[in-house]
């Protein structure tokens, strides 16, 4: 039973890990931005900065606990003939996995309850992405049965950056009813958001029912 509870501590102290450093990534690509606490100090060398510390001590933490864990799960099953006493030694260690765990979650924690979205870094993101409705414009050409939606779309868009005039060009010049390319030109990379609204709702609602 311990070896299996310290197997799964582990493996969710991964995902935990996995959230950290994607958080890490997003602020420092500006997509959040973290709440100032006064008097608390980001740098030593650059008072400017606000850096994701919550999230790098979760890392750490969860670093220290798995190396503890990992290793009491894969010894406690093992015992020489049944009389071996090794387990005796690490057993004693067996608290501070979870006290390190148990840091690494709370940092995480106050990590999620220190950050904001920015907006304005989002959407500009996503302006520069324009790419990202070739979804819907091929999805719309296989519709009427255009040959190779696929493929043209690949050879507009893939390796290459393109913008709002060119992708609103490239939908102004296909063979489609005007009122399906009147709401091709509406849409924007901030605004198409394709099913997943109604995929995320089936996902949720197939889950709840395989827990009921």
């Amino acid at each position: 039973f311990v070896a299996e509870t310290c197997d799964v501590v582990c493996r969710f102290n991964n995902v935990l890990l996995d959230m950290d450093r994607d958080m890490w990534s997003y602020i420092s690509l500006g997509y959040f931005k973290q709440k100032v606490i006064e008097g608390e100090i980001g740098s030593s060398t650059m008072p400017h900065k606000v850096n994701p510390i919550d999230f790098e001590n979760s890392e750490g933490n969860i670093g220290l606990a798995n190396s503890t864990l990992s290793h009491l799960a894969m010894k406690l099953p093992i015992s020489r003939f049944q009389r071996d006493l090794s387990d005796s030694t690490v057993m004693r260690t067996l608290g501070t996995g979870f006290a390190y765990s148990k840091i690494a979650h709370n940092a995480s924690i106050r990590g999620l309850s220190r950050i904001d979205s920015n907006e304005e870094r989002l959407l500009e993101d996503l302006d520069k992405n324009w790419e990202v409705l070739a979804e819907p414009v091929q999805t719309v050409m296989r519709r009427y049965g255009k040959e190779a939606p696929y493929e043209a779309l690949k050879e507009l868009t893939r390796g290459k950056k393109v913008d709002g005039v060119a992708m609103r060009e490239y939908i102004s010049s296909l063979d489609l009813p005007q009122e399906d390319k009147n709401i091709l030109l509406e849409l924007e990379p901030k605004t198409y958001i394709g099913n997943s609204a109604e995929m995320a709702k089936k996902e949720v609602i197939q889950k709840w029912l395989k827990i009921d």
